[in-house]
């Protein structure tokens, strides 16, 4: 049973003021949960809650009663799409949750997750899935081998994510299990994934062999969650037990935990979730994201020292880094920029008069931080440099008398195909400039960006360990050509996206698109920005 519901605006002011121009996107947020006795769709909803920060598109519950699975989605946050008597439908002994940001696929309704499908005997099967496939074509030409036109389940009403196809092939054949039947699909499977799905009586969990995302395994005291973050299992009271393995599967059910492993494992984490993506609570591979954010404000200092009187951050995101880079030069943190957490994600289209507000709607400077002063601003990237220009000019406006900017992460040069939704190559604004003209195009009186080195160190991983793709273009999972890639391949009749040469391992050129999934660095930011903003210095 699917069920949706128009969904009711929240009277803020959206954040969509440029929705032609979003800069790069995160991927979505996963989570599951066995626990009979517990009310699993409140848990369920709890944990999207801590995992908002993932997508913020859409969201949907799957809950199982042993009998039946009903799921519930709707375009919006997940405090737009549940309500309480929606939570009190969704009954049972078992959940899978999902925010989204779109992968492949549209950002329409149809293409909400999780995902409802048929099996061969006759169950049903509802999967949640955080991360980008690489071969979704070659999925697409297995459905249709078995399906003829691929019109089974979710593709025939019209989703065209890479979701809709795994759950597709997870039909199976009779007599076979689902579980046996995902053993035998998951290492044809190529790209970035966490996959939380499950039957009327099991819940599953699967993380690809390179383990490009995060998923983590929590304990209550009834039963068991799987989530994308760690945060997401302190919000609904689970203990961490550990890290789902790259290359394992995990089956949950009355008999207890099994685990087994589909693939030998490759790993090749991303970085940027270190950097970036995910929450500074969280903890990925045993080091916590915050610290590794401080380090690497910390190293930045030491790598770039300036005169100058205050360190300030661009929130959030650049905040730890900047108490790191304060920490480590000896100057005084301050909080220059106070931020209006409540624009963004509303349905209120603001009059022309507030578009040329621009990003004031969201940030604010605080002048008694930065009048007069020489100010170091500390952010976590740069894309195309919008951004960075409209925090400059606010800056300067304010009264600053030098601004310095410093970023956390290396130039940011390649996009990412395995869920973060970054610009095509031509825009990011480090392929056509360096630092100097890059400084000069924003309006800093100086820009330095953390060195690969630096970055890597202040995760303690060993660099073979980590994905550098967007900073190196070194790509850890191989990549098809572009006629088989693009987060619109099963469009039907749609373009595919930006093209971008890549030079492989071999030396070998292959043209590819990029796709999405995470809403990125300064995706909010981007839709508030004016022209005056998009116009280089």
């Amino acid at each position: 049973m699917i069920s949706a519901r128009t969904r009711r605006g929240d009277g803020r002011l959206t954040a969509a003021l440029d929705p032609q121009d979003a800069g790069p996107q995160d991927e979505c947020g996963v989570f599951g949960v066995w626990a009979p006795g517990e009310d699993v769709a409140k848990l369920t909803y709890y944990g999207l809650y801590a995992l908002q920060h993932r997508g913020q598109e859409s969201a949907g519950i799957a809950a199982s009663d042993g009998k039946r699975i009903a799921v519930y989605k709707d375009m919006g946050l997940v405090s737009q799409v549940f309500d309480e008597p929606t939570l009190s439908a969704l009954t049972g002994h078992m959940a899978v949750g999902h925010c989204r940001y779109s992968t492949t696929g549209v950002n329409k309704w149809a293409n909400a997750q999780p995902t409802l499908g048929a099996t061969a005997d006759d169950g049903t099967v509802a999967l949640a899935h955080n991360g980008n496939l690489v071969n979704s074509a070659e999925l697409l030409r297995m459905v249709e081998s078995t399906d003829g036109a691929h019109t089974r389940g979710e593709i025939k009403q019209g989703n065209t994510t890479d979701t809709a196809l795994v759950t597709a092939l997870l039909h199976g054949e009779p007599g076979i299990s689902v579980e046996a039947t995902a053993l035998e699909l998951l290492p044809k499977v190529r790209g970035a994934y966490c996959f939380v799905f499950m039957t009327e009586h099991t819940l599953y969990a699967a993380r690809d062999p390179h383990g490009v995302r995060p998923l983590v395994l929590g304990r209550l005291e009834r039963g068991w969650v799987v989530a994308s973050e760690q945060a997401a299992l302190a919000t609904v009271g689970a203990s961490f037990i550990r890290e789902v393995e790259p290359g394992e599967m995990i089956a949950i059910d009355e008999d207890g935990i099994r685990s087994t492993r589909f693939a030998e494992e490759q790993p090749a984490g991303c970085v940027f979730e270190y950097v970036y993506l995910a929450r500074p609570d969280a903890a990925i591979n045993g080091r916590s994201v915050y610290e590794s954010r401080v380090e690497m404000g910390r190293r930045l200092a030491q790598e770039h020292p300036v005169e100058a009187d205050v360190v300030i951050p661009v929130p959030e995101s650049g905040t730890p880094a900047a108490v790191g880079y304060a920490e480590a030069s000896g100057l005084p943190f301050r909080q220059g920029f106070v931020k209006n957490a409540y624009v963004g994600r509303t349905f209120i289209q603001p009059s022309q008069t507030l578009r040329q507000l621009g990003i004031r709607l969201k940030l604010n400077v605080q002048p008694s931080v930065v009048a007069g002063r020489r100010v170091v601003v500390v952010d976590d990237s740069i894309v195309r440099g919008n951004t960075q220009r409209a925090i400059v000019r606010m800056l300067k406006e304010a009264g600053a008398a030098e601004v310095h900017v410093k970023i956390s992460s290396p130039p940011v040069k390649w996009p990412c195909f395995y869920g973060i939704d970054f610009a095509t190559r031509a825009e990011l604004i480090a392929n056509g400039a360096g630092v100097a003209e890059i400084a000069s195009s924003i309006g800093a009186d100086s820009l330095a960006y953390i060195s690969e080195e630096g970055m890597i160190a202040a995760t303690e991983q060993p660099r073979e360990r980590l994905c550098t793709a967007c900073f190196t273009g070194r790509y850890p999972i191989e990549l098809v050509d572009e006629k088989e890639r693009g987060k619109a391949v099963l469009e039907t009749g749609a373009p595919t996206t930006a093209a971008t040469p890549v030079v492989g391992e071999d030396g070998i050129v292959t043209t590819v698109t990029s796709t999405g999934c995470e809403p990125g660095p300064d995706a909010e930011d981007e839709k508030l920005l004016t022209e005056t903003d998009r116009t280089p210095l």
